[in-house]
């Protein structure tokens, strides 16, 4: 009996109604060409900004599908220096951490690269360079086995486990991730957002690894999307959207690799969430001219490297509410400096007390 997509005999021959996926499409790809050229029109220093914003949102998103939360200063810290840029002093990282990263700008600024069977190990053992998953030992930088049973997508609890999908026998694997890489890496009249589109839907169903399938497939598809603008620059992050949708996503994969070979309901739900990316773009740009603007106010005044690192934290976004003790603790310096510091820019207005006072005072940033 035929239960995944993969059985059928047309495998992997995917069919499409051209017509509907041609409308959104081009839709899709008209916003596309005048994001990029909105980006292409901003000064260089914007421009820097909302590419680290970008890969730093791809990075964390993109982690946390998959139920990992990194810290964001480090993913921050590891993009600016392997990019050269300078944003101050930078956090320490940690090893996977660097892996992530390190999968995500190899994919994006060496788009061009054929994508072969040694590329892809050396994203998996970037991903797990401890050669554990957690607790458990994985196989690293090779080819999945069935040594502990077939690789099915499980949830629910011990015992009443519900199988969303099982993948292909391990013994298929190099097999068909040889037709995989040789279709990716084939020159095809295929529009290159439809082949992204496709390229994540075929990585998935594969599930060639042991683990990290998912962060691998939307490095994929983030490679085949650069290869559509020709620009290793990032203005937009799709795992970021995937992960605002997860719930759609993994409905809309599993109905898919359930059902037959034609995958229109998959193109459409994939070009719909990549126009929603571009909404969130135009939100980072926004954000980035908002900083900016706030700079350009303080211009000609003294500002202290601890006052810097603290308002660009609070530019990107500080996560709760913001204390004496919180600036202290990550500015590294005593509580008494930390007070100074705030009150200095109290005084100039650049920040204001929320309305709780005594040992709880907050503060918030007051912008242009």
């Amino acid at each position: 009996m035929v239960r995944y997509i993969y059985q059928r005999a047309e495998w992997p021959n995917f069919q499409w109604d051209k017509e509907i996926i041609s409308h959104e499409l081009a839709a899709v790809r008209h916003r596309q060409g005048r994001l990029l050229g909105r980006m292409e029109s901003l000064g260089f220093d914007f421009r820097s900004e909302a590419l680290l914003q970008t890969l730093t949102e791809d990075v964390l998103k993109s982690s946390e599908i998959e139920g990992e939360n990194l810290d964001r200063e480090q993913v921050r810290s590891s993009i600016a220096r392997r990019l050269g840029m300078d944003i101050g002093a930078l956090a320490p990282v940690d090893r996977d951490v660097e892996g992530v990263v390190e999968m995500m700008l190899d994919a994006t600024r060496h788009y061009a690269d054929p994508l072969t069977a040694e590329r892809l190990f050396a994203w998996h053992a970037a991903l797990f360079p401890t050669g554990r998953n957690g607790m458990s030992r994985i196989l690293v930088g090779e080819w999945r086995d069935d040594r502990t049973g077939p690789m099915q997508v499980v949830s629910g609890p011990v015992g009443r486990e519900k199988v969303h999908y099982e993948a292909p026998s391990a013994s298929s694997v190099p097999a068909e991730m040889q037709v995989f890489l040789d279709w990716c890496n084939a020159g095809q009249a295929l529009d290159p957002v439809l082949k992204a589109a496709i390229a994540h839907l075929w990585f998935v169903t594969l599930h060639p690894f042991e683990d990290g399938n998912g962060r691998m497939a939307r490095a994929i598809g983030d490679l085949i999307l650069a290869r559509s603008e020709q620009t290793d620059q990032r203005f937009y992050s799709l795992s970021a959207q995937i992960r605002q949708e997860r719930k759609e996503y993994y409905a809309i994969l599993e109905a898919t690799q359930k059902g037959d070979m034609d995958i229109t309901p998959w193109l459409r739900w994939f070009l719909g969430a990549l126009d929603r990316a571009f909404d969130r773009a135009e939100l980072v740009l926004g954000k980035v001219i908002q900083k900016a603007r706030f700079w350009d106010t303080l211009v000609g005044q003294s500002i202290n490297d601890r006052q810097c690192l603290m308002l660009n934290r609070l530019l990107d976004g500080f996560e709760g509410k913001l204390t004496s003790s919180k600036w202290a603790k990550l500015a590294k310096t005593s509580p008494d400096t930390a007070l100074r510091d705030i009150n200095d820019l109290v005084e100039r207005g650049v920040l204001d007390k929320e309305a709780a006072g005594g040992r709880s005072t907050s503060y918030v940033l007051v912008l242009p």
